[in-house]
C-alpha cells in the first residue's frame, strides 16, 4: 500500500513541458499544419526563422 502511494506521488511531481504556441519572430499563432521547426523551436515560416537568426546575430555584435 505504501509503495503505491509513493509511486503516485512521483508521477504527480513530474512537471509537464510547455508547448510553444507563438512564433518567436513575429508572435503569430503557430498552426499545426503550417509550422517550421529548427533547433528545438517552432516558427511560422522559414522567413521568420531567418529573421530571428539575423536579429540575434545583430544583437550579438552590439
Amino acid at each position: 500500500m505504501a509503495l503505491e502511494v509513493a509511486k503516485e506521488g512521483q508521477v504527480e511531481a513530474k512537471p509537464k513541458a510547455e508547448r510553444q504556441t507563438n512564433c518567436l519572430a513575429c508572435n503569430k499563432l503557430i498552426k499545426k499544419l503550417k509550422r517550421y521547426y529548427r533547433e528545438g523551436k517552432f516558427y511560422c515560416s522559414k522567413r521568420c526563422w531567418r529573421a530571428f537568426i539575423d536579429k540575434s546575430k545583430a544583437e550579438e555584435k552590439k
